[in-house]
């Protein structure tokens, strides 16, 4: 049976701190535990709008757009509320040289992946995320090293 009562997709629009990041990113902090093919093919198929046209994965999204979010549903939410050990998070902590408000550099340990994916589950990147919840350019800073800003 056809469920008449499912989410609604929801419009957002952009605010200046979001503005320059690419489309892609921004879906991935904003479907969190979705995959990121996933997010792909809601792109590819235009299930993902901004200003009511469909777009590229590499658009990069300016103030005042307005995003089309389609309803998405996550297989198993509960993995994606899982957090790093804090044994891990130790030594991520420990490995930090040095930190301002613009700039952190890291001796990354060896055996530790950058980021989770292929069984890996944890890297530095979800580790930096749980250390730093509050750090909303966290995850733009991370995508401009890895080349995806």
């Amino acid at each position: 049976m056809i469920n008449k009562f499912a989410e609604k997709p929801r419009i957002v629009e952009i605010d200046d701190e979001r503005a320059g990041q690419r489309i892609d990113n921004y879906l991935m902090s904003q479907l969190k535990g979705v995959p990121r093919s996933r997010i792909y093919r809601l792109l590819r198929k235009g299930e993902v709008r901004v200003n009511k046209g469909r777009i590229k994965p590499d658009y990069k999204i300016k103030a005042g757009d307005q995003v089309r979010i389609p309803p998405v549903r996550v297989a198993s939410p509960t993995d994606a509320d899982k957090s790093p050990t804090a044994g891990l998070l130790k030594q991520i902590e420990s490995a930090i040289i040095y930190q301002d408000d613009s700039l952190m550099i890291i001796n990354k340990p060896s055996g530790i992946a950058v980021h989770g994916g292929s069984g890996i589950q944890f890297g530095i990147i979800e580790s930096l995320r749980a250390l730093y919840p509050q750090e909303k350019n966290l995850e733009r800073a991370i995508a401009a090293l890895m080349g995806q800003n």
